[in-house]
Formats: structure tokens, C-alpha cells, sequence
């Protein structure tokens, strides 16, 4: 069933705003018009290929900076962003340039690290970043801040730009000041930047919303804003704005979704539970809320909570289905319960779109209850479905010493090591034998 806009966009603000970091960003904005548009949005081909084939097909590869700057970005994807500025900090360390440095300054803005991002922004301008994105990601700072003055001292000085329009629609937003946020939208959509292109249609789009509801409140359009604030990963200014809805409107079930998506995306996971549990006692059937409710007692580790909801929502259809199995299994390996771990990852090596994660997780569960002979055959199966990935024979390689098949074990490092040389895990391997 076609669901609306202002039902349908809460459920999958966390793959939207996570996945705005991937290398396809251009192709994931554009479908959250659509979404915004009414059309369904179908997570499992979010970047144009499925998601869950990017690790094996787009992991392989001999430059380190561009491997961990791509597990980032998966990382990133799933929202957690912990261990993807974890990853891009490694990118970085290899040399991994601007690009890297781009990202880094982004997820630490995500887990409001100011200090680190104005670290990142004095890096970023010694390797010769444009001045505007300087200027944009200066504003950006001092707009959480509550800068307010400043960050339009600093606009109004800077030149004509598609980041200096951005940057005073931000502040008009905050500022409440909506006809010049319109216009500002409308000149940076105007303007040469591709990313602020889309994201300055995402915010009209809250705005042309809106007009569709004559008799709507201020609370319906800073609700709208909100939501296309996450979408385009300022929950921090959209925070204040969801605040002054849920505290007048303490039955806005969608508004408190949004809230404690941002408060979950921004490492507030105290609040995060607050907030979900409300919007769970609002409607305690809807997926999407179980969802990120299990997300929430995750992050508190109160695992066998987060199990609880994410099946759940997994029963009540939230999809993608993978993606909760997955997250089932990471979370029964938390509270030593290897035996649901393996049979979420059983599941997942029968789809068409499985990851070697996940053949990596079916092996570590079963070894972990004994069961390596299957952990085995599954690895020798994740070689046969990635015969050019240098991880999969390591895969092997692993499990094949574990049961003391050492001639498969150098046959598996050997073939690692011709596809990736620099794979540091098979190497370690080669002198164990």
C-alpha cells in the first residue's frame, strides 16, 4: 500500500540521512524528492545497486585510504557513525586527501564533536579546500552554536555563493524568518553545487508540503522542517524547532519520531528512549517506531530489549528485512547467544543480495558453538561466490586452521595474497604457518 508523505518519511529518515555520505550521493537525493513526493522510496536498491552487495563488490580494493574511506561510508549508511569517523580517520592517515577530510568533518558534526571539526576544518584548509565550503561548514558550526549573529555576520560579508545562500537558509529556518528562507532555497537549487542542489529541494520540499495543508499550524510546517532538516543531517538545528512541537503537543506521534530519530543519530540515546517510548505508547503497533526503538536500547546496551523490538518489527513487515536480521544477530553475539546469531545469519546467506558480513558472522557464531565443519562449507560457498575478493579466501584461510587444514589454509592465504598483496590479515596468516 502507497503510504503518505508525512507517514512514510519518519520510517526511513535513518537510511536518508545516513546515506547522504555515499560516493552515489547525487542518484540517493534525488529519491528522497521523490519520497518527499509521495512515491515509495525501495531501500534495497539505495544506491542504484543493492546495498547489501557493497562490501564484497566495492571493498576489494589495494589502495588503503579508499578501502576504509568506502567501509566509512557503509558505516555511515547504517548510522553508525562511531566507527565510520573511525574509518575515515584511518582514510586520512593514508593519505586520503580532501575527500577524506570532507567526511571526517562530517561525521564529526553528526556526533557534535566541535573541537574535532574545527581540528578537521584548519586540515582541510592546508590542503586547499575551496573558501566555500569553508565558509559553509564555519556557519554550520556557528549555527549550532547558537551563533546566530555571527553566522549572518559572516554570510553577509561572504561572496555569492550556492554555500553562502545555503547558509542564510539555514539561518532563516532557524530564524523563523520563512519567506527568505524560500528564497534563499530557491537560489541555491539555482546555483552550481549538486549536493546543496538536492538538499536545498528537500527543504523547499517541506515548504511546497505544507501549502498543501491551507489550514495547517506553525507546529505542522516546523514539524515538516524538521523531518527535512534530518533528511539532510542537521538534526541539531532541527532539534530545537521538534522541542517546542512535542512540548505543546505532547500527542504529535510523528514529530516525537523524528525527535528521537535526531536524539538516536546524535548519540543522545537517554533521550532517544524517551522520546520513542512515547511515540511507541502513541502507537504501539507501527514498525517504524519499534524499529528505532530497538535502535535506541541498542545504543544503551540493553541488548536483549533491542532484540525484543527488532523482531518486533521485524514481524509487523519493516523492511529491509536483512537489515534487521542483521542487527538481531550483532546483538545476540552481544549477550553470548551465538545460537540466534546463527540462525539470523543462516538466513541472510541464503539471500541473493548477501554480503561476506554476513558469511563472516555465520562463521564466527558457528565457530563459536563448535560447529566448524559448517562453518567450513560456508566459507568454501563465500569463495565460490567471490572468486576476486582477497577476503573471502582469508575467510577461509581462518576457519581452515581453526580445524587444522593447513594445505587449504596456504592454498586459501596464497590465492588472498595474488589478489590483494597488501592484505595485512593474510600475511599475518602466511607466518603462522
Amino acid at each position: 500500500m502507497k503510504l503518505a508523505p508525512k507517514i512514510a518519511a519518519p520510517v526511513l529518515l535513518a537510511t536518508l540521512c545516513a546515506g547522504v555520505l555515499m560516493v552515489f550521493l547525487w542518484w540517493q537525493l534525488t529519491e528522497s524528492t521523490r519520497l518527499l513526493q509521495g512515491q515509495r522510496f525501495d531501500e534495497s536498491k539505495l544506491l542504484g545497486i543493492p546495498v547489501e552487495a557493497m562490501p564484497s563488490e566495492l571493498m576489494n580494493t589495494d589502495d588503503i585510504s579508499l578501502m576504509h574511506l568506502r567501509q566509512g561510508d557503509i558505516l555511515a549508511l547504517r548510522g553508525e557513525w562511531a566507527e565510520a569517523q573511525n574509518e575515515y580517520e584511518l582514510s586520512v592517515k593514508n593519505d586520503g586527501g580532501l575527500p577524506a577530510l570532507r567526511k571526517l568533518a562530517l561525521a564529526q558534526m553528526q556526533r557534535r564533536d566541535t573541537k574535532g571539526v574545527r581540528s578537521t576544518l584548519k586540515k582541510m584548509k592546508n590542503a586547499g579546500a575551496r573558501e566555500e565550503d569553508v565558509l559553509l561548514l564555519e556557519t554550520i558550526i556557528l549555527l549550532r552554536s547558537g551563533e546566530l549573529i555571527d553566522a549572518q555576520k559572516t554570510l553577509e560579508g561572504a561572496e555569492d555563493s550556492p554555500q553562502q545562500h545555503y547558509g542564510l537558509a539555514l539561518l532563516s529556518i532557524v530564524q523563523g524568518s520563512h519567506q527568505r528562507a524560500v528564497k534563499e532555497l530557491g537560489l541555491t537549487a539555482e546555483g552550481w553545487d549538486p549536493i546543496l542542489r538536492s538538499y536545498a529541494r528537500t527543504l523547499q520540499s517541506a515548504y511546497d508540503e505544507f501549502m498543501l495543508f491551507p489550514e495547517g499550524s506553525d507546529m505542522h510546517l516546523i514539524t515538516l522542517l524538521s523531518r527535512a532538516l534530518a533528511q539532510v543531517q542537521e538534526c541539531e538545528l532541527a532539534l530545537p524547532l521538534l522541542i517546542q512541537v512535542t512540548s505543546a503537543k505532547d500527542d504529535y506521534r510523528d514529530a516525537w519520531i523524528v525527535q528521537g530519530y535526531c536524539e538516536l543519530v546524535t548519540e543522545r540515546a537517554e533521550q532517544s528512549l524517551a522520546s520513542l517510548e512515547h511515540a511507541y505508547s502513541l502507537d504501539p503497533q507501527k514498525p517504524e517506531v519499534q524499529y528505532f526503538l530497538a535502535r535506541a536500547y541498542a545504543a544503551l546496551h540493553e541488548y536483549q530489549n533491542a532484540i525484543t523490538f527488532f523482531e518486533y518489527s521485524l514481524s509487523n513487515g519493516f523492511q529491509p528485512q536483512a537489515e534487521i536480521r542483521r542487527l538481531i544477530a550483532k546483538n545476540a553475539l552481544e549477550i553470548g547467544n551465538a545460537g540466534l546469531a546463527l540462525d539470523q545469519y543462516d538466513a541472510l546467506t541464503l539471500e541473493s543480495t548477501a554480503t561476506l558480513e554476513v558469511f563472516e558472522g555465520y562463521i564466527s557464531a558457528a565457530a563459536a558453538l563448535g560447529r566448524t565443519e559448517e562453518a567450513y562449507t560456508k566459507a568454501i560457498l563465500a569463495t565460490s561466490r567471490w572468486p576476486n575478493d582477497a577476503n573471502a579466501y582469508d575467510l577461509l584461510a581462518g576457519i581452515a586452521l581453526q580445524i587444522d587444514k593447513k594445505d587449504d589454509a596456504r592454498k586459501a592465504i596464497q590465492k588472498a595474497l595474488d589478489l590483494n598483496p597488501n592484505l595485512e590479515s593474510a600475511k599475518q596468516k602466511m607466518e603462522l604457518l
